[in-house]
């Protein structure tokens, strides 16, 4: 026995989380992008409005002017350049919220000017709002060993 309208349904969900993962992919590139041509307003927009971001080295923002601080501060440092990549994107049956995981490398000049390059992971939220997609919340770390953090970016490290 078959059932036409149910593998029809299955069909269409599978193809519209693939669209949505993509979608996720695209956003995450161009946001990446935003920031490595240190655009804070573009790289903010990417945001909603009620986000959580986790910083490493850094308290927690909850409201859009922190996080525009956090971005204002690191892209505006001496010899800032941010890139992400990311690795996995993962959608819900739902198709109303997504995560993603990748790498990030964020270099910044220390006190002295020297460069100074931090490498790490992050994780990040999203939710789609009617057709919209937004980061909910966002948070990343280094993967350099502790006792090397005095040489990393601290307060204004993002991913």
């Amino acid at each position: 026995m078959q059932f036409p309208l149910l593998s029809s349904t299955f069909s269409e969900a599978a193809e519209s989380k693939s669209s949505d993962e993509q979608t996720i992919r695209d956003l995450d590139t161009q946001w990446s992008k935003a920031a490595a041509a240190k655009d804070v307003d573009k790289t903010v927009s990417y945001y909603s409005d009620d986000t959580v971001v986790l910083p490493a080295n850094a308290p927690i923002a909850t409201t859009k002017e922190a996080v525009r601080k956090i971005w204002q501060d690191l892209l505006t440092s001496p010899g800032a350049a941010v890139s992400w990549t990311t690795t996995k994107v993962n959608v819900a049956r739902s198709g109303e919220m997504a995560y993603c995981t990748g790498t990030y490398e964020i270099t910044t000049n220390d006190a002295s000017g020297k460069p100074v390059t931090d490498r790490g992971k992050y994780l990040e939220v999203w939710k789609k709002r009617g057709a919209t997609w937004k980061c909910v919340a966002d948070i990343w770390n280094s993967d350099l060993p502790a006792s090397s953090s005095a040489t990393t970016p601290t307060s204004s490290e993002a991913k």
